[in-house]
């Protein structure tokens, strides 16, 4: 799978925690500002019985980093549905067509443009794929897992570095907005100094949608690849 597929999964994976794994933290007194917030996104997407986001992807380089050059060396748009417990589409509308689905099981990485489709264990993603299910199964606490770190200006931004390391990723920055929690960017910093950027559109509720619409359907002419 390539790198950028897994690390939108990474990013659902953040936001999920956020959204679905916050206790004990949330019940801390009035002058935890922290708990505040993470009580505030939990309000926010918590009770979604479906939904979607659109999203635009950004890469700056290190060296653009290091030069104040915001003009990302890649882009790509697109939309993430998600309903619980597991079901998830990361669907790339530009540059070209990329899809990858899971109904929990199986993970399907579908590109367009070479009319093929890879057909994945859904556990084969590893530790993030793994760190989904725990997810799921009810992890008791976001902390658990990253060490977070709240800065208050004109959004919220929230640090969250893993807690043990990860391998190929060095900390991950939430902008959310204030009053109304949306979680409007997030940026994965990684190791080498570069930052992969998503700008998230406000969710959307959908009641529409059903495990089915998570299980990939091969177009006619398109080869399987299974791994």
């Amino acid at each position: 799978m390539k790198k950028l597929f897994k690390k939108l999964v990474i990013i659902w994976i953040i936001l999920l925690c956020l959204i679905l794994s916050i206790s004990a933290e949330t019940t801390a007194g009035e002058d935890d500002r922290l708990s505040v917030v993470l009580e505030g996104i939990l309000k926010r997407y918590g009770e979604f019985k479906g939904m979607s986001v659109s999203y635009k992807r950004e890469i700056i380089t290190k060296s653009m980093a290091m030069l104040g050059d915001e003009a990302a060396s890649d882009t790509a748009t697109g939309t993430i549905i998600f309903t619980p417990p597991h079901c998830l589409a990361i669907q790339q509308e530009t540059p070209g067509r990329e899809t990858v689905t899971t109904d929990g099981e199986i993970l399907w990485y579908y590109i367009e443009t070479t009319k093929t489709v890879y057909e994945y264990p859904a556990e084969s993603l590893g530790r993030e794929i793994r760190l989904l299910s725990d997810i799921f199964s009810g992890l008791s606490n976001v902390c658990d897992s990253f060490d977070i770190e709240l800065e208050e200006n004109e959004e919220y931004s929230l640090k969250l570095v893993p807690n043990p390391l990860w391998d190929d990723m060095d900390h991950i920055v939430l902008l959310v907005e204030r009053g109304t929690y949306n979680i409007r960017v997030v940026e994965i910093y990684d190791l080498l100094g570069g930052i992969t950027r998503f700008r998230l559109e406000r969710p959307s509720t959908r009641n529409d949608l059903k495990k089915d619409d998570f299980i990939f359907k091969a177009p006619s002419g398109v080869e399987t690849v299974k791994e």
